[in-house]
Parts: structure tokens; C-alpha cells; sequence
């Protein structure tokens, strides 16, 4: 989100929930001063950041209330983020939507090795669907569960009704990690991945992929709807959706399915 539009959003949660509330933010984009300017103003208690360094902004947003909780996909990243403050690790693996490890390292392998070397709380990320998939994940050591891709498909997410169908209708194999040159992505197979896909074929360069790419490519898919040449990132577990449900009953089901199992 631009800044304009983080604060909108962040004033519906507000005026939606008497509870806190988490923003999620990737450190890498340009204008991350004026995002993190926005969570100060409107006083966001909760901040998740991802992809970037921790040390930029963890003391930074701690002193302004925060608690902080940064998301990595390797021990060294955990270790990392625990050194630099921040009060919990989200663990995600390789199997995740959107922007991901490089280290091609599984939800199920990496949830054991980051428990171990960690002393604060580990929330698990990354082909998390269902609720016992939530009980095998704090069977290995997490305390708590990060889901993205299943809330895709419900009425209330922001996304194209084109990108929730297209995720509806995802079979096992369907998605892949690619541009790990520029920053790792998982895509669903769409005319757009197939012509990275070709680039790659004849070697193509990092400038010519990041040309490829351009700019605005996820905001084109997932939000207007272009199924052609946006980008369209969701996790592995998009095979598993099957139905469009409310968010409410998607939780529901989770804690319903946790608790049979």
C-alpha cells in the first residue's frame, strides 16, 4: 500500500475492532520512512516487517510502543532478528505466497531448527491451510500460526474476484519460487511466469529479468485482475482451496479442525 492508503485502511481496522491489530510491512520498498511515519501517527501496536534488515527499524518502532515481529525463512535470519529486539520471529517456509526465502527450506524442516536456537515466541508461516495443519505446525515448536493464501479466497479480502478464482481453481504444481535474482517470489503458472520462465531458458541477465518485471506487476494481477500479465502470488496451499467462505468461517473451521485433531 502507499502511504495514503495504509492509513485508510489502518483508520477502517480502527473504526472495526476495539482490538489491536497488526500491519504487515516489507522493508524493501522506497517510501518506507513515510510507511513507518504512518504507523507512528496512527499509533498501530502491533508491526510485522519483513523482507529488509531488522536493526533499520525495530528500536525505532519499540520506542514508539510497538511490538515488533520480524518474518525470516533461515536460523541465521531468526538469530538475526532476535540480536536486533524484535519480540517474536515469524517462520516461513519455503511452500509460502509472495516474497520468500531463497534457501528453499519447508515449513515442516525449518519450525524445528529455528525452535532450537531461539529464546522468544515462533509463529510458523507457509502452506498453513487448515487447522491441522495448525497442530502439525505447533506440534514441531511454534506457538502460534501465520495464514495468508487461504484468506484469499473470501469475500472480504481486497483482491480481484479473477485472482480468487484463479486461486480456486490452482492444482498441486501450479505455483513455483522464481526470480530469486531480484527478490524470490512464488507465482501462480500464468502467461507472465511462463515468459520469465522462457527468459531464464536463454540465460537471459539480472537487468533483463528486472526489465521483464517492471513495476506494478502484483498490484496489475492481484488487485485489477489481470490473469495475463500480472503477477499472481500464492502459496503451495492454493491446491487445497476449493471454496470462496467468509473469514469468519474459515476461523471457524480452523479452530473447529485444531481441536478435533
Amino acid at each position: 500500500m502507499y502511504p495514503d492508503v495504509l492509513r485508510e485502511h489502518i483508520r477502517k481496522c480502527k473504526a472495526a475492532t476495539r482490538f489491536p491489530f497488526g500491519v504487515n510491512v516489507p522493508l524493501l520498498y522506497p517510501d518506507i520512512h513515510q510507511l513507518m511515519g504512518v504507523l507512528v501517527e496512527e499509533e498501530v501496536s502491533i508491526v510485522f516487517t519483513a523482507a529488509g534488515n531488522p536493526k533499520l527499524w525495530t528500536e525505532h518502532l519499540k520506542q514508539n510502543g510497538c511490538i515488533v515481529v520480524h518474518v525470516v525463512s533461515s536460523v541465521r535470519f531468526a538469530l538475526k532478528a532476535e540480536e536486533c529486539g524484535v519480540h517474536a520471529v515469524v517462520a516461513e517456509g519455503f511452500e509460502a505466497g509472495g516474497h520468500n526465502g531463497r534457501e528453499e527450506t519447508t515449513t515442516m524442516t525449518l519450525i524445528p531448527l529455528v525452535k532450537k536456537e531461539i529464546n522468544i515466541p515462533l509463529i510458523a508461516a507457509g502452506g498453513i491451510g487448515s487447522g491441522r495443519a495448525m497442530l502439525a505446525a505447533m506440534a514441531l515448536g511454534a506457538d502460534g500460526v501465520q495464514v495468508g493464501s487461504r484468506f484469499v479466497a473470501t469475500p472480504e479480502a481486497s483482491s480481484h474476484p479473477h485472482f480468487k478464482q484463479a486461486v480456486l481453481d490452482a492444482q498441486q504444481g501450479d505455483t513455483e519460487l522464481t526470480l530469486k535474482e531480484l527478490t524470490p517470489v512464488r507465482l501462480l503458472k500464468n502467461p507472465f511466469y511462463q515468459k520469465i520462465k522462457r527468459l531464464y531458458e536463454t540465460g537471459a541477465t539480472t537487468e533483463q529479468l528486472r526489465e521483464a518485471l517492471g513495476r506494478g506487476r502484483a498490484k496489475k494481477g492481484m488487485f485489477e485482475g489481470d490473469l495475463v500479465e500480472g503477477e499472481l502470488e500464492i502459496g503451495q496451499v492454493a491446491a487445497q482451496i476449493d471454496a470462496l467462505k467468509p473469514a469468519a468461517a474459515i476461523l471457524e473451521e480452523f479452530i473447529r479442525d485444531y481441536s478435533n485433531a
